[in-house]
């Protein structure tokens, strides 16, 4: 049984590569402008498409204007007071076609869209796609030709209508699980593009380039993929590689083929090929030109050569050195646009990423965009990516279809990205409910099979999931759970249950580590607890973690869960509801404390970081010596307090915390000025500096809200409130939920899933604040907290 869907689903990929791959050529229109939304589902497609009448009922439903990409849930998805949506949702444009092609095709390319879709030509059905991560692609010429040739055509006056439904309602027979700990989105969350194509194209480009571990002896084996729906029976074909440096390393041509099915393309020999590594990412072009009946189109697509291994019970080695995978994970989610994020957005996270000194990262917990594969082979960031196999056990057929398409659709897209090392064929498959059986045998057989399908497609690279027990011996690579400090015991015990989970398996990776932060809360406490969900904490926890991993010879490397902060329907409780906080930085982009603690470790640019930018106050008794951390990756560090020198320290990785850069000083009653100089190993001089107050008096219960506004510019206001007791002293430790309210012309911005974008939002030290976008007149906040009187101001 398995060999047989092995053979049906790889013969389908070679015969069909068009309706599931990525179109490998440059020259794409993004459709993102002149479309229209519904969130709800219509009668029938007739209703997309029919003549509307100003004042006629069927002007109903009312659509909106949207630009792509868009998603169904780019608010609701951390919206405190509702269930994310999950259904159906419709996209419709007109398209203006221009073909250069004469008897060309004409392609949409789906770069994803969520979680099922329907693609209509006027009322006619042209494609449809289950899978909400995986590219995907629908000829639509035909029916732009039969919808042309109709009487219908007239009244768009050269225009083609197109109509998308895009469907998240919950399924428990697809992949994901909604029990899943993200949201499960909707809608046309990447991006759509228009492709031209002559008769004959490349439907798919598949590079094996092959180096020894001497890294001096290559081989380049390139196979393409026809797409020849008009049945050309001859073409020509030229294949050009080129290295880094553009210069030609190697070109063929090949004439009077036949553009059918798969053909061998190149099988050669390299001498001295220039390696990918995640310092130098060196990458080499590959450009294949199919011609006939006089027209030509150009597939490119770009690889690298790299070698790799996962040592049994030790280390991972890149390239025949020792390299320790410093990694994290993403999720496809950012503020005020949910899964929707352009391309500028990915570039700048990947690019943030790499300043904190990322040289790994598993995609959690699907097929993320082709755009951020192409960053991570541009900026040497080692690759996991895995099918959205994720919680409540194993469904029926249609289920096993789906994932054993989304394995081979990630496979097939992505297998010539030179930072992909592992394929992940599931996480946390223990986790049942989804189902009323839930067998470990039927799971053990399905990862199995699955296994096999990985191997099968992509003999070179690795096999992995993430906590599973009983599937562990099943895979090449495990991480089990081991979350030391957060789920399970404390942080100091990080290194024995790593050390224990290794023994257990042949390759060890410890992917899924870290703790909850509510960004600006901090304790006073030296020992701080998990509790607090304090950036006190967690900066702790972290910090012990990277410490313990600089020294530990056997460790292949880690993967901190997450890079940023995410949306999740299974968290209302949560400090910023509906959002998973362990992330280095919020879902704005917004640095927390513990982005500069992973630098201090990982990074190469000098730099110095004082512990505490988003703490405005500090707290406790009068000579009461307080603890100054300084995160930097310089050798020596000064640290001045009121200008006062507080001694140098050298830095060493092996003391806690923060390597050594530890000060216990003196702050004076109100404010101080603490500054802190590094020297880095090239004798470059850089500082940080903070502001802090520092508090000596005690409060009582919180018994009144002050609230206060102050222009940020001309289209925004601040409003920020501070929890104090009867005599007005704050109330630093104050965790009381606040709720802001408007009445008037202008807009809270809600629904970020920030500390500061939130309606409903826990203090962080007796403090919460949002933006207001001003509007026409007057209009006034209201600030509420449970038990206390509701306070007002008034924004102009």
């Amino acid at each position: 049984m398995v060999s047989r869907w092995i053979g049906v689903i790889i013969f389908l990929t070679v015969l069909a590569g068009s309706l599931q791959a990525k179109v490998p050529v440059q020259h794409k229109e993004r459709l993102t402008d002149n479309w229209v939304f519904l969130r709800q589902d219509i009668g029938n497609i007739w209703e997309a498409v029919r003549s509307v009448k100003p004042g006629q009922p069927e002007e109903l439903p009312l659509w909106q204007e949207v630009t792509l990409p868009h998603c169904f849930n780019a608010e609701d998805g951390v919206d405190p007071d509702v269930n994310y949506y999950q259904g159906p949702g419709w996209y419709k444009t007109q398209l203006s076609l221009h073909n250069p092609y004469p008897d060309g095709r004409i392609l949409l390319e789906f770069e994803g869209a969520g979680q099922k879709t329907d693609v209509y030509i006027y009322t006619t059905k042209v494609g449809s796609h289950v899978g909400g991560y995986d590219s995907w692609n629908v000829d639509i010429t035909d029916a732009v030709k039969a919808f042309l040739a109709s009487d219908a055509a007239a009244r768009f006056k050269g225009k083609i209508p197109l109509s998308i439904r895009c469907d998240n309602s919950r399924d428990a027979e697809m992949i994901p699980s909604d029990l899943s700990d993200f949201n499960v989105y909707g809608g046309i969350y990447r991006y759509l593009n228009l492709v031209y194509l002559p008769k004959v194209a490349m439907s798919g480009l598949h590079i094996d380039p092959s180096l020894a571990k001497n890294l001096k002896d290559a081989s380049l084996k390139i196979a393409g993929t026809f797409y020849n729906p008009a049945d050309v029976r001859t073409a020509d074909v030229q294949v050009c590689v080129k290295d880094a440096d553009g210069k030609i390393v190697v070109s063929r041509k090949l004439n009077g083929v036949t553009p059918l099915g798969e053909l061998s393309l190149l099988d050669v020999k390299i001498d001295k090929p220039v390696v990918w590594d995640v310092d130098a990412p060196r990458l080499y072009t590959c450009e294949v030109t199919v011609s006939a009946d006089g027209q030509s189109v150009t597939s490119v697509e770009k690889f690298g050569f790299r070698h790799f291994e996962f040592v049994e019970k030790g280390p991972f080695h890149l390239n025949g050195r020792r390299l320790l995978l410093r990694g994290t994970h993403r999720h496809e989610d950012h503020a005020g646009v949910g899964a929707a994020m352009t391309e500028e957005q990915m570039i700048q996270e990947m690019k943030m990423m790499k300043e904190m000194g990322v040289n790994f990262i598993r995609l959690g917990h699907y097929q993320q965009s082709e755009i951020i594969l192409n960053l991570c082979d541009e900026l040497g960031i080692l690759v996991w990516e895995e099918i959205p196999w994720c919680r409540g056990g194993v469904g029926g057929e249609n289920y096993r279809t789906q994932a054993r398409r989304m394995l081979t659709n990630m496979i097939t897209q992505h297998y010539n990205h030179p930072a992909v090392i592992i394929w992940g064929l599931g996480n946390e498959n223990d986790w049942p409910n989804d189902f009323e059986r839930y067998e470990q045998g039927e799971i053990r057989a399905f990862m199995s099979e699955l296994n096999t399908l990985s191997h099968t497609l992509d003999v070179c690279r690795k096999t992995a999931i993430r906590r599973c027990e009983f599937c562990s011996d099943i895979v090449d690579v495990y991480s089990p759970t081991i979350w030391a400090g957060w789920y399970r015991g404390k942080y100091t015990d990080y290194v024995n249950y790593s050390r224990e989970a290794m023994e257990r398996v042949k390759h060890f990776l410890h992917v899924e580590w870290g703790g909850d932060s509510h960004a600006g809360r901090h304790v006073e406490d030296k020992e701080p607890t998990k509790k607090d969900w304090s950036e006190t904490y967690v900066v702790k926890l972290i910090d012990w973690h990277l410490k313990e991993q600089e020294n530990m010879p056997w460790l292949t490397g880690t993967a901190y869960w997450p890079f940023k902060d995410f949306s999740t329907p299974v968290r209302p409780e949560n400090p910023v509801p509906y959002v998973n906080q362990k992330g280095v930085i919020e879902r704005d982009f917004t640095k927390k404390e513990s982005f500069y603690v992973f630098q201090s470790y990982w990074a190469t640019t000098p730099m110095v970081h004082i512990y505490g930018h988003s703490q405005a106050v500090r707290w406790g008794g009068e000579n009461e010596r307080k603890e100054v951390l300084v995160y930097s990756n310089c050798k020596e560090v000064e640290l001045f307090v009121n200008g006062i020198s507080q001694g140098k320290k050298q830095r060493d990785s092996r003391e806690f915390p923060a390597a050594g850069l530890r000060w216990e000083v003196l702050l004076n009653a109100g404010k101080n000025e603490i500054k802190a100089i590094a020297v880095a190993k090239d004798k470059t001089v850089l500082e940080d500096e903070i502001t802090v107050r520092y508090q000596t008096e005690k409060w009582g219960e919180e018994k009144r809200l002050l609230v206060s506004s102050e222009g940020i510019d001309e289209a925004f206001v601040l409003v920020k409130v501070s929890l104090v007791d009867e005599k007005g002293i704050p109330c630093l430790d104050s965790k009381k939920v606040i709720r802001f309210e408007l009445a008037g012309n202008g807009e809270l911005v809600k629904n970020q899933g920030t500390v500061s974008g939130s309606s409903k939002v826990q203090a962080a030290n007796g403090t919460a604040s949002i933006r207001v976008k001003r509007g026409f007149g007057k209009s006034v906040v209201a600030v509420k907290s449970e038990n206390l009187e509701t306070q007002f101001v008034t924004i102009n």
